[in-house]
């Protein structure tokens, strides 16, 4: 047994939803080569086609009100001691969450990283709006780096398996479509249908050539006209950050509320970019909500949106950024940008996060505390921030030569950094 370690053969894991693709089965094999038994709840055809050990699989094909009890037997009948699963807004996993804490269970939950696109977040018991990043302050990070040594890598630039990421989302909504018989009672955690989503990933991955052309061409003018710009950095409105982080409902809410502070408290000869999320499909028209909206308040030719792409293009020449909560706001605050933000985020700090009106913050924007967003960010990789990806191989390996025996030690990451049974942490190289 490894020190700070529980036996591992004495854990009992029980996988929920993870991230599209092979990551949860491939951390399953790890975990049970470590000695611990693993098990998986499947709720539809596409957790099925990517768990292939039929004997570990466990189908639920009930009805989402009978989840919780379902739940509880498992818990009972398996001697669970542990779940892991990705994402914990999701109705299947708040429930559980609800009842594994009550039970004394440990909680492993997955998210993309808050610093992406190099790290994933790995933490226990929630992630951001609940993640216990939310009640800890700068000094206290402060306190606890106090003996800790680690030279920050660079922030990085760009997203590192998109294409992968799509890829899988598409192979997992097909499975959905065409074979999901035995789960006809499956309700997924989004409002659009399986067929729909499935059309929205097929026709991402058959357009992109298109859309590289159209960001190419809206990146090209706004670095050519040689405008001052502020930077609205989006993300997707079905986004479980948006929906249960947010005071907002629709993508359109926030567009007017941008749009108006903008056109009342900007400079005349500023602009305004909206900059996309990488993975938004259109289902939500806001290319042209934000044309309308933008007519409207009068400053129609000084709003602009750029599909995706690079987002340090665009950062490194932006006066300053404004977000609902999307964690590429970090990459704004690296930069030294004034940010302000409307959501419950785990950057969302006093040291460094605007609290002006729209207006003001157009206007004369505060800048943050560079220093303490340092040692905020320090922090972070030394705890919840893992090197590595759910979608790539190569992403996939440098992830599970770290996160096993973070999920097997006594500690979480937070309190292992503060207690000093911390075990050194891999960095991925950031290649030029």
């Amino acid at each position: 047994m490894g020190l700070g370690m529980n036996d591992p053969s004495n854990r009992q894991f029980l996988f929920l939803q993870g991230p599209h693709g092979p990551f949860f089965y491939r951390l399953s094999r790890m975990l049970r080569a470590a000695g611990a038994t693993v098990w998986r709840v499947g709720f539809n055809a596409g957790d099925a086609a990517f768990w292939p050990d039929r004997s570990s699989y466990i189908a639920y094909a009930g009805a989402p009100a009978d989840w919780p009890a379902r739940f509880a037997d498992l818990v009972r009948d398996k001697a669970i001691t542990d779940i892991v699963l990705y994402g914990d807004t999701r109705a299947v996993h708040a429930d559980a969450i609800e009842a594994a804490r009550s039970l004394g269970l440990a909680i492993h939950v997955f998210e993309e990283g808050y610093l992406r696109p190099y790290w994933v977040t790995y933490e226990r018991g929630g992630s951001n709006g609940n993640s216990r990043l939310m009640d800890l302050s700068v000094t206290q990070m402060r306190e606890t780096l106090a003996q800790a040594q680690l030279d920050i890598p660079e922030a990085p630039a760009h997203w590192g398996d998109m294409r992968q990421h799509i890829w899988y989302g598409a192979v997992y909504h097909g499975f959905l479509m065409l074979a999901n018989r035995r789960y006809r009672q499956f309700r997924g955690h989004r409002t659009l249908s399986v067929r729909q989503e499935f059309r929205l990933y097929l026709r991402r991955l058959l357009l992109m050539p298109l859309l590289w052309i159209d960001r190419v061409a809206a990146t090209w003018r706004i670095k050519s006209e040689g405008f001052p710009y502020h930077l609205a950095l989006l993300q997707l409105e079905h986004d479980a950050s948006f929906q249960a982080h947010s005071p907002f409902t629709r993508m359109t809410e926030f567009l007017e509320l941008v749009i108006d502070g903008f056109a009342r408290g900007a400079a005349r000869h500023h602009h305004l970019i909206f900059k996309a999320h990488p993975l938004e499909d259109g289902r939500a028209p806001i290319r042209r909500d934000i044309r309308r909206i933008a007519a409207e308040k009068g400053v129609a030719d000084r709003v602009h949106f750029v599909r995706g792409g690079k987002l340090a293009q665009l950062l490194d020449h932006a006066r300053s950024a404004v977000t609902v909560n999307s964690t590429a706001a970090q990459q704004a605050l690296w930069r030294g940008l004034p940010l302000r933000v409307f959501g419950a985020a785990v950057y969302a700090k006093p040291e460094f996060v605007s609290v002006q009106t729209l207006p003001e913050f157009f206007a004369r924007p505060t800048r943050p505390d560079n220093a303490a967003y340092r040692d905020y960010r320090h922090f972070l990789l030394e705890t919840s921030q893992i090197s590595g990806g759910f979608y790539s191989a190569r992403g996939r390996r440098q992830l599970l030569r770290q996160v096993v025996d973070l999920m097997l030690a006594v500690d979480d990451p937070y309190d292992a950094l503060r207690r000093g049974t911390a075990a050194p942490r891999q960095q991925l190289r950031v290649v030029k």
